[in-house]
């Protein structure tokens, strides 16, 4: 089991906040595992001495603590409960080893870990498109890390796929509605420069036309998106240019701009970009057997198409900082419970449009 600590030892190590050296990603203590069991404590005192620590902070507690001291001092909360309000993870009598495998995902991971929860920290108080600038900074200077280098090197054999040479976003129009497809059904929509750009321009579009009342976003073939293409992963420009790109031309700030206008349909699976772009939705509608992860920290990354700034406006920072961690999947009615989805409703895949 994963050593804990007692707020009095954190006080304790951190001479009540004076020593900077004993927590933290450049320690060896990059993840502080939290007991709160003991309720009586002073939680504001505690939060404030690792306020800004750059280690990824997880409370533990038998039961949900309704204390906003406690949000605001851990990233992750997790109790033995087998239902618990926002921002805990119910986890029953798999607590320990939840514990331990996001602790396990922190420790192989640590950069991308921590970098993940300050984003989130930072997003919570950040407007959307703030967020996603900072998701941006982030995720560029990851891309330069030794964690994210080391898992390019377990692909460098794999081949690339045929790229189509027909739209893969097809837009449809019937009166004041606008339905909008992800049509690359052979890698499951990946979601690449192209699409990306593809979506800007159509999400673009929906801004300039008022006529539009309605937009329907959803997925041809099995998945809605199986989230980046990796065949793109390694082949981006300088880390600043790209950042650029992404924050010029970016369909999650894009999206974000027509939400109330917008109803996301998804179904089968729904990774990375799959989660973060339907997330920006004014309403998202899963098919009952969706299923939806965040991989990216275990590639040494953090989510890089704005789920750091659309996921936590649903579900809080807290619960997004579990799901980016864990790498796991949850499926449609934990999502419906936490938010991350509006409805559960059969959804019919959409026919191929460009025949592939």
């Amino acid at each position: 089991m994963s050593d804990r600590l007692t707020p009095a030892d954190v006080l304790a190590l951190t001479g009540a906040g004076l020593e900077d050296t004993a927590l933290g990603a450049l320690t060896d203590r990059p993840v502080v595992v939290l007991d709160l069991t003991d309720v009586s404590t002073d939680f504001a005192r505690v939060a404030e001495v690792l306020a800004g620590r750059p280690c990824v902070v997880i409370g533990v507690a038998p039961s949900a603590i309704l204390d906003p001291s406690v949000d605001r001092l851990v990233d992750v909360a997790l109790c033995a409960s087998d239902i618990a309000p926002a921002p805990w993870v119910a986890c029953g009598d798999a607590l320990d080893t939840t514990v331990d495998a996001v602790v396990a995902a922190i420790e192989s991971s640590t950069e991308a870990a921590v970098a993940l929860v300050q984003l989130l920290r930072l997003a919570e108080r950040s407007s959307t498109t703030d967020a996603v600038v900072a998701e941006s900074f982030v995720y560029s200077l990851l891309q330069s890390g030794d964690r994210h280098r080391a898992w390019l090197d377990t692909r460098a054999d794999r081949g690339r796929r045929p790229r189509p040479d027909t739209p893969i976003v097809v837009l449809a129009r019937t009166d004041d509605h606008l339905t909008v497809v992800l049509d690359r059904p052979e890698v499951h929509n990946a979601y690449g420069v192209r699409m990306r750009d593809e979506l800007t321009d159509a999400f673009r579009l929906v801004a300039a036309d008022p006529t539009i009342i309605s937009v329907e976003l959803c997925g041809a073939g099995p998945s809605f998106s199986s989230g980046g293409d990796l065949d793109e992963f390694g082949t981006a420009p300088a880390p600043l240019s790209a950042h650029l790109v992404r924050t010029t031309r970016n369909a999650g700030i894009a999206l974000a701009a027509i939400a109330d206008r917008v109803t996301a349909r998804v179904h089968g699976t729904c990774v990375g970009a799959g989660v973060e772009l339907p997330a920006f939705a004014g309403r998202v509608v899963a098919d009952p057997h969706t299923s939806f992860l965040l991989p990216e920290v275990a590639m040494g990354l953090v989510p890089g198409a704005g789920g750091t700034a659309s996921i936590p406006r649903r579900i809080g920072r807290h619960r997004t900082a579990y799901l980016a961690l864990m790498g796991a999947p949850i499926d449609a009615p934990r999502a419906l419970s936490w938010g991350l989805v509006d409805a559960i409703e059969p959804v019919t895949p959409v026919e191929p449009v460009g025949g592939r």
